[in-house]
């Protein structure tokens, strides 16, 4: 793929077992991702689909090295990242932001609304007229300017993830890791925040991974899907050829499991 901005080859992560941590010395270590091949191109967004335990969340942390990769390497827009150290990484970490699931846990319950959204523009020395970037910033993810007064508890789940958006975006990064991010919402809730980082990633030109169990979800948002089991890639490719003629058994039964509705032909009748 020649337009892409991440390149991934061999990829590995072990990390300590803390169950079986022996009273003297190191948690044995438990290989999480067992050599992982694939890219990410530019300007897309990808879904990442397993079941619990699959190892896609430590894929997203691994991209954006919140986790260092024991074996194999991560290419960023052309640089080997693999294994940066953090002063290395810190001019890198506003073009790989990332959207966590749990935005009541991810916003801090002491700051306002414009504090939080305001802090990584600070940090990244953006400081200048911040007021107005924060406004953009909620206007971008169609809240009100006056909810940067506000705090996370005065907010629905809904907006609290739009918070969480606007927050990742306000740094217009290259790269956004959004996990499992509407997972928690109702399903109008789900289909209004999906909506919205689809036109962003569209407006902004994101390269967007999107981590999920629900293969519904990926298929409304994604334009290509990789499939993890085991800490494996087990399928990848476009959605659209992916949901047409899978070719893993895996695949098979997770798009076998999505739920569909079933019509009562008779519902006009009752009542």
């Amino acid at each position: 793929m020649a337009d892409a901005l991440f390149k991934v080859s061999g990829l590995k992560v072990a990390l300590p077992d803390m169950t079986r941590k022996p009273l003297v010395g190191s948690a044995p270590l438990v290989e999480i991702l067992k050599g992982l091949d694939f890219e990410l191109p530019r300007r897309t967004v990808t879904g990442i689909v397993g079941e619990s335990g699959s190892g896609k969340s430590t894929l997203g942390r691994a991209l954006v090295r919140l986790i260092e990769p024991s074996a194999g390497s991560v290419t960023f827009d052309g640089r080997d990242i693999t294994h940066l150290q953090e002063a290395e990484l810190r001019p890198l970490r506003r073009n790989l932001q990332m959207i966590f699931q749990d935005p009541m846990s991810s916003l801090n319950p002491r700051r306002t609304i414009g504090a939080i959204i305001a802090a990584p523009l600070k940090q990244n020395g953006l400081g200048d007229n911040v007021q107005r970037r924060v406004d953009d910033a909620l206007d971008r993810v169609g809240l009100p300017r006056s909810f940067a007064g506000r705090y996370r508890h005065e907010l629905s789940g809904g907006q609290r993830q739009r918070v969480g958006i606007a927050r990742a975006l306000a740094l217009s990064p290259d790269f956004v890791l959004a996990d499992e991010i509407v997972s928690g919402l109702d399903v109008s809730t789900q289909a209004q925040i999906l909506t919205l980082l689809e036109k962003l990633a569209d407006e902004m030109g994101l390269t967007v991974a999107f981590i999920s169990h629900d293969l519904s979800v990926i298929r409304r948002l994604c334009r290509q899907v990789i499939v993890m089991r085991n800490g494996e890639i087990v399928e990848q490719g476009p959605t659209d050829a992916l949901f047409a003629d899978p070719k893993h058994a895996y695949t098979r039964d997770l798009i076998a499991a999505i739920p569909l509705p079933e019509i009562d032909g008779d519902w006009l009748k009752a009542g």
